[in-house]
């Protein structure tokens, strides 16, 4: 169950990345842009792992020797991708209005991640539907926090959060690996 809990933590930092940024650059409205980015980010959070868990119980199904390494793989690499993405210079572009169609295209985006992190929900010994029930309100959780944080402290803990999701991600990876 901690394994499930540091998992939903760690997938759940970059929409609180997202709500710290969100929170910085609007806060004329935060309670109803945390709800808004809480309801999102926590639908697709807790959605996406269930999509990459049906997807990966069949492929994994054929490489079941190799599942603990496939699992190790792929969140090892979700980890590193989270933390080099923390590191980079992009330029945040301005965001004027916040609208659904914003809101839905950050929570797919966010939500990747969760995706293929799903393929390991069945390494994990809470049944999938909980599994994702977890990381769903977990997220939700850590989005609405996310939004007030960033009106108080502006975006500069963004990346530090993107840094510490990939660096639980990937000792998760290692610890499936090892133990």
């Amino acid at each position: 169950m901690i394994e499930l809990l540091l998992l939903a933590l760690a997938l759940s930092m970059d929409a609180f990345a997202v709500s710290l940024g969100l929170g910085a650059k609007h806060t004329l409205k935060p309670v109803k842009l945390a709800v808004l980015a809480a309801l999102y980010f926590g639908v697709f959070q807790g959605l996406m792992p269930l999509i990459g868990y049906f997807g990966g119980r069949e492929i994994l199904g054929f490489a079941s020797d190799y599942t603990r390494w496939i699992a190790f793989a792929l969140l090892v690499l979700i980890g590193a991708k989270m933390i080099y993405e923390s590191m980079s210079d992009a330029v945040d572009e301005e965001v004027k209005c916040i609208t659904h169609k914003l809101l839905l295209v950050l929570a797919i985006a966010t939500s990747i991640d969760a995706m293929a992190a799903g393929f390991t929900l069945g390494l994990i010994d809470v049944g999938p539907l909980l599994s994702c029930l977890m990381i769903g309100l977990t997220t939700v959780v850590i989005s609405f926090i996310g939004v007030f944080v960033g009106a108080k402290s502006g975006a500069a803990l963004e990346s530090k959060a993107e840094i510490l999701g990939g660096v639980v991600l990937i000792l998760i990876g290692f610890k499936m690996l090892l133990f």
